[in-house]
């Protein structure tokens, strides 16, 4: 199969579709909440690579295929959305997702070549090499892939409008439980409360009410009105790092004040690029006064409320939060540069926590009481409101523009250069289905014409501490990052891949 500047030769063995078993679960359609609609049908990834079947595991490849075959009914028993198809309502012109136990699919290939052969330092040159394509409608590809080294991969391809980060991950935690103790449910909710599809607890207001400032800071993602293809495919670069725990440990330290005000691994790392992008940009050929960081933020742990705490508990959809710095533009460039790492990385801290994670499951707050405009909101204008509303409500917006494909500036890359960053590491995963550890499990994704950096970070199988990375970024921040040493280019090696 041809992509790229190389090949991969991918053969097909088979492509079926596996349905749900309960048969307890009956059809029905489930419309999404404007949380998920948010990001829109956007297709996303989980690649899961294995470096060698377990001599204790007889039937080679065959085996895993047997395993999925047997148990996949089971999963999708629990996640009976994933078995579902999304369909616009052609009254309405939104999508919504019909669970009439259509069936995910289930693909089952061979590659021609050693899984240690790819280039893992170019996403491009490796992961999304092994993502076959599959339909916009399906909710769940799962892409078994056996390679000629006995080798396999295992690709988790979904659909963002159904969950974020936290819930696929979830699935496939659920996933290799399920495989492990042979597909018995009752086994499983012995020790888990059962997955939550309830999306009624998200429901914007009547009438729905925005500030000005809110609108401002979300434009329409539409080819016409961003880069052209050639401008976003030479201005970027998707690569794959790997970041040592011993790193990330002296990032910490020196961005420790006392041990009471010890930043965590995600800040002290956050600190650090946020330094190195500033440098960047400071040293571009076209001037520019400030830059911004951003972080995808998973906010079922923060919520603190009665209501909506029970409701976050195995929540399977979308509860993302986006942690912006985009006073007046962002933060000016020459001022992170001069900043110890301490006080950069107290500033990610303040940014993160910040928000009040209940009202912003209602509303979008940037960094919380720092804005004055957040004191003089006003209704919609759509609306017949003559109240004034106290917060920026996000549930509210997207109900005014739910057929609109749309984003906030600072992810589409409009403006001071924005660097966003969502941490995969911060979710437990279990790749472990009866055939050992994955070496590799990392989110995968289209960044289109994006003209923002961004940074998918995932935590090294095996729980060793390290970080492996995606990267969508500027070249001149690539050469930066690699020439300090801490983000190094991913290596076959690295992973165990090599004969």
């Amino acid at each position: 199969m041809p992509t790229g500047s190389s090949e991969v030769p991918v053969r097909v063995l088979s492509r079926r579709l596996v349905k749900a078993s309960d048969p307890s679960l009956q059809p029905h359609v489930v419309t999404f909440s404007n949380l998920d609609l948010y990001p829109d049908n956007v297709q996303a990834s989980i690649v899961c690579l294995y470096p060698k079947l377990p001599k204790s595991s007889p039937g080679g490849f065959y085996a895993v295929v047997s395993t999925f075959e047997d148990v996949l009914p089971t999963l999708l028993s629990h996640f009976f959305p994933l078995a579902g198809r999304i369909v616009i309502n052609p009254s309405s012109g939104v999508p919504e997702l019909h669970c009439h136990n259509q069936g995910a699919e289930l693909v089952v290939g061979e590659v021609g070549v050693a899984l240690g052969s790819l280039d893992y330092g170019l996403a491009e040159e490796s992961l999304k090499k092994i993502v076959l394509p599959y339909p916009e409608d399906v909710t769940l590809s799962v892409q078994l892939l056996s390679f000629a080294c006995g080798a396999f991969s295992v690709v988790w391809a979904n659909n963002n409008l159904l969950n974020d980060g936290n819930a696929i991950t979830m699935c496939v935690r659920m996933w290799s439980e399920l495989a492990r103790t042979g597909g018995s449910i009752a086994t499983v909710e012995a020790g888990a409360v059962s997955v939550n599809h309830d999306r009624s607890v998200f429901r914007p207001r009547d009438p729905p009410a925005y500030s000005d400032a809110l609108d401002a800071m979300f434009d329409t993602y539409d080819d016409h009105r961003t880069v052209n293809a050639l401008t976003a495919a030479a201005s970027f670069l998707e690569r794959l790092y790997y970041v040592e725990a011993s790193d990330i440990a002296k990032l910490r330290d020196m961005a420790t004040v006392t041990e009471l005000q010890r930043p965590s691994r995600v800040q002290a790392v956050s600190a650090y690029l946020w330094k190195v992008l500033a440098a960047v940009v400071a040293a571009s050929r076209v001037p520019e006064e400030r830059c911004c960081m951003g972080w995808m933020v998973d906010a079922r742990r923060r919520v603190k409320s009665p209501e909506l705490v029970p409701a976050m508990r195995n929540y399977f959809g979308n509860v993302t939060a986006y942690a912006l710095f985009q006073h007046l533009g962002g933060a000016v460039v020459e001022e992170i540069r001069r900043k110890p790492l301490a006080e950069v990385a107290a500033m990610v801290r303040e940014i993160i926590t910040s928000i009040d994670y209940d009202e912003y499951l209602q509303e979008l707050v940037d960094v919380g009481s720092r804005y004055p405009w957040l004191e003089n909101l006003k209704p919609n204008k759509k609306s017949r409101a003559s109240h004034i509303w106290r917060g920026t409500p996000m549930l509210d917006w997207v109900e005014v523009h739910k057929t609109e494909h749309v984003m906030e500036k600072g992810v589409l890359g409009m403006g001071s250069p924005t660097l966003n960053q969502t941490v995969f590491a911060s979710f437990p995963l279990d790749t472990d289905f009866g055939f050992g550890d994955a070496a590799l499990a990392l989110p995968m994704c289209d960044y289109g014409r994006l003209c923002s950096g961004y940074l998918s970070v995932g935590a090294r199988p095996g729980e060793d501490g390290s970080w492996l990375l995606s990267a969508y970024i500027w070249p001149q921040l690539a050469a930066a990052l690699e020439s300090d040493g801490i983000f190094k280019p991913l290596m076959a090696e690295y992973l165990g891949l090599t004969p």
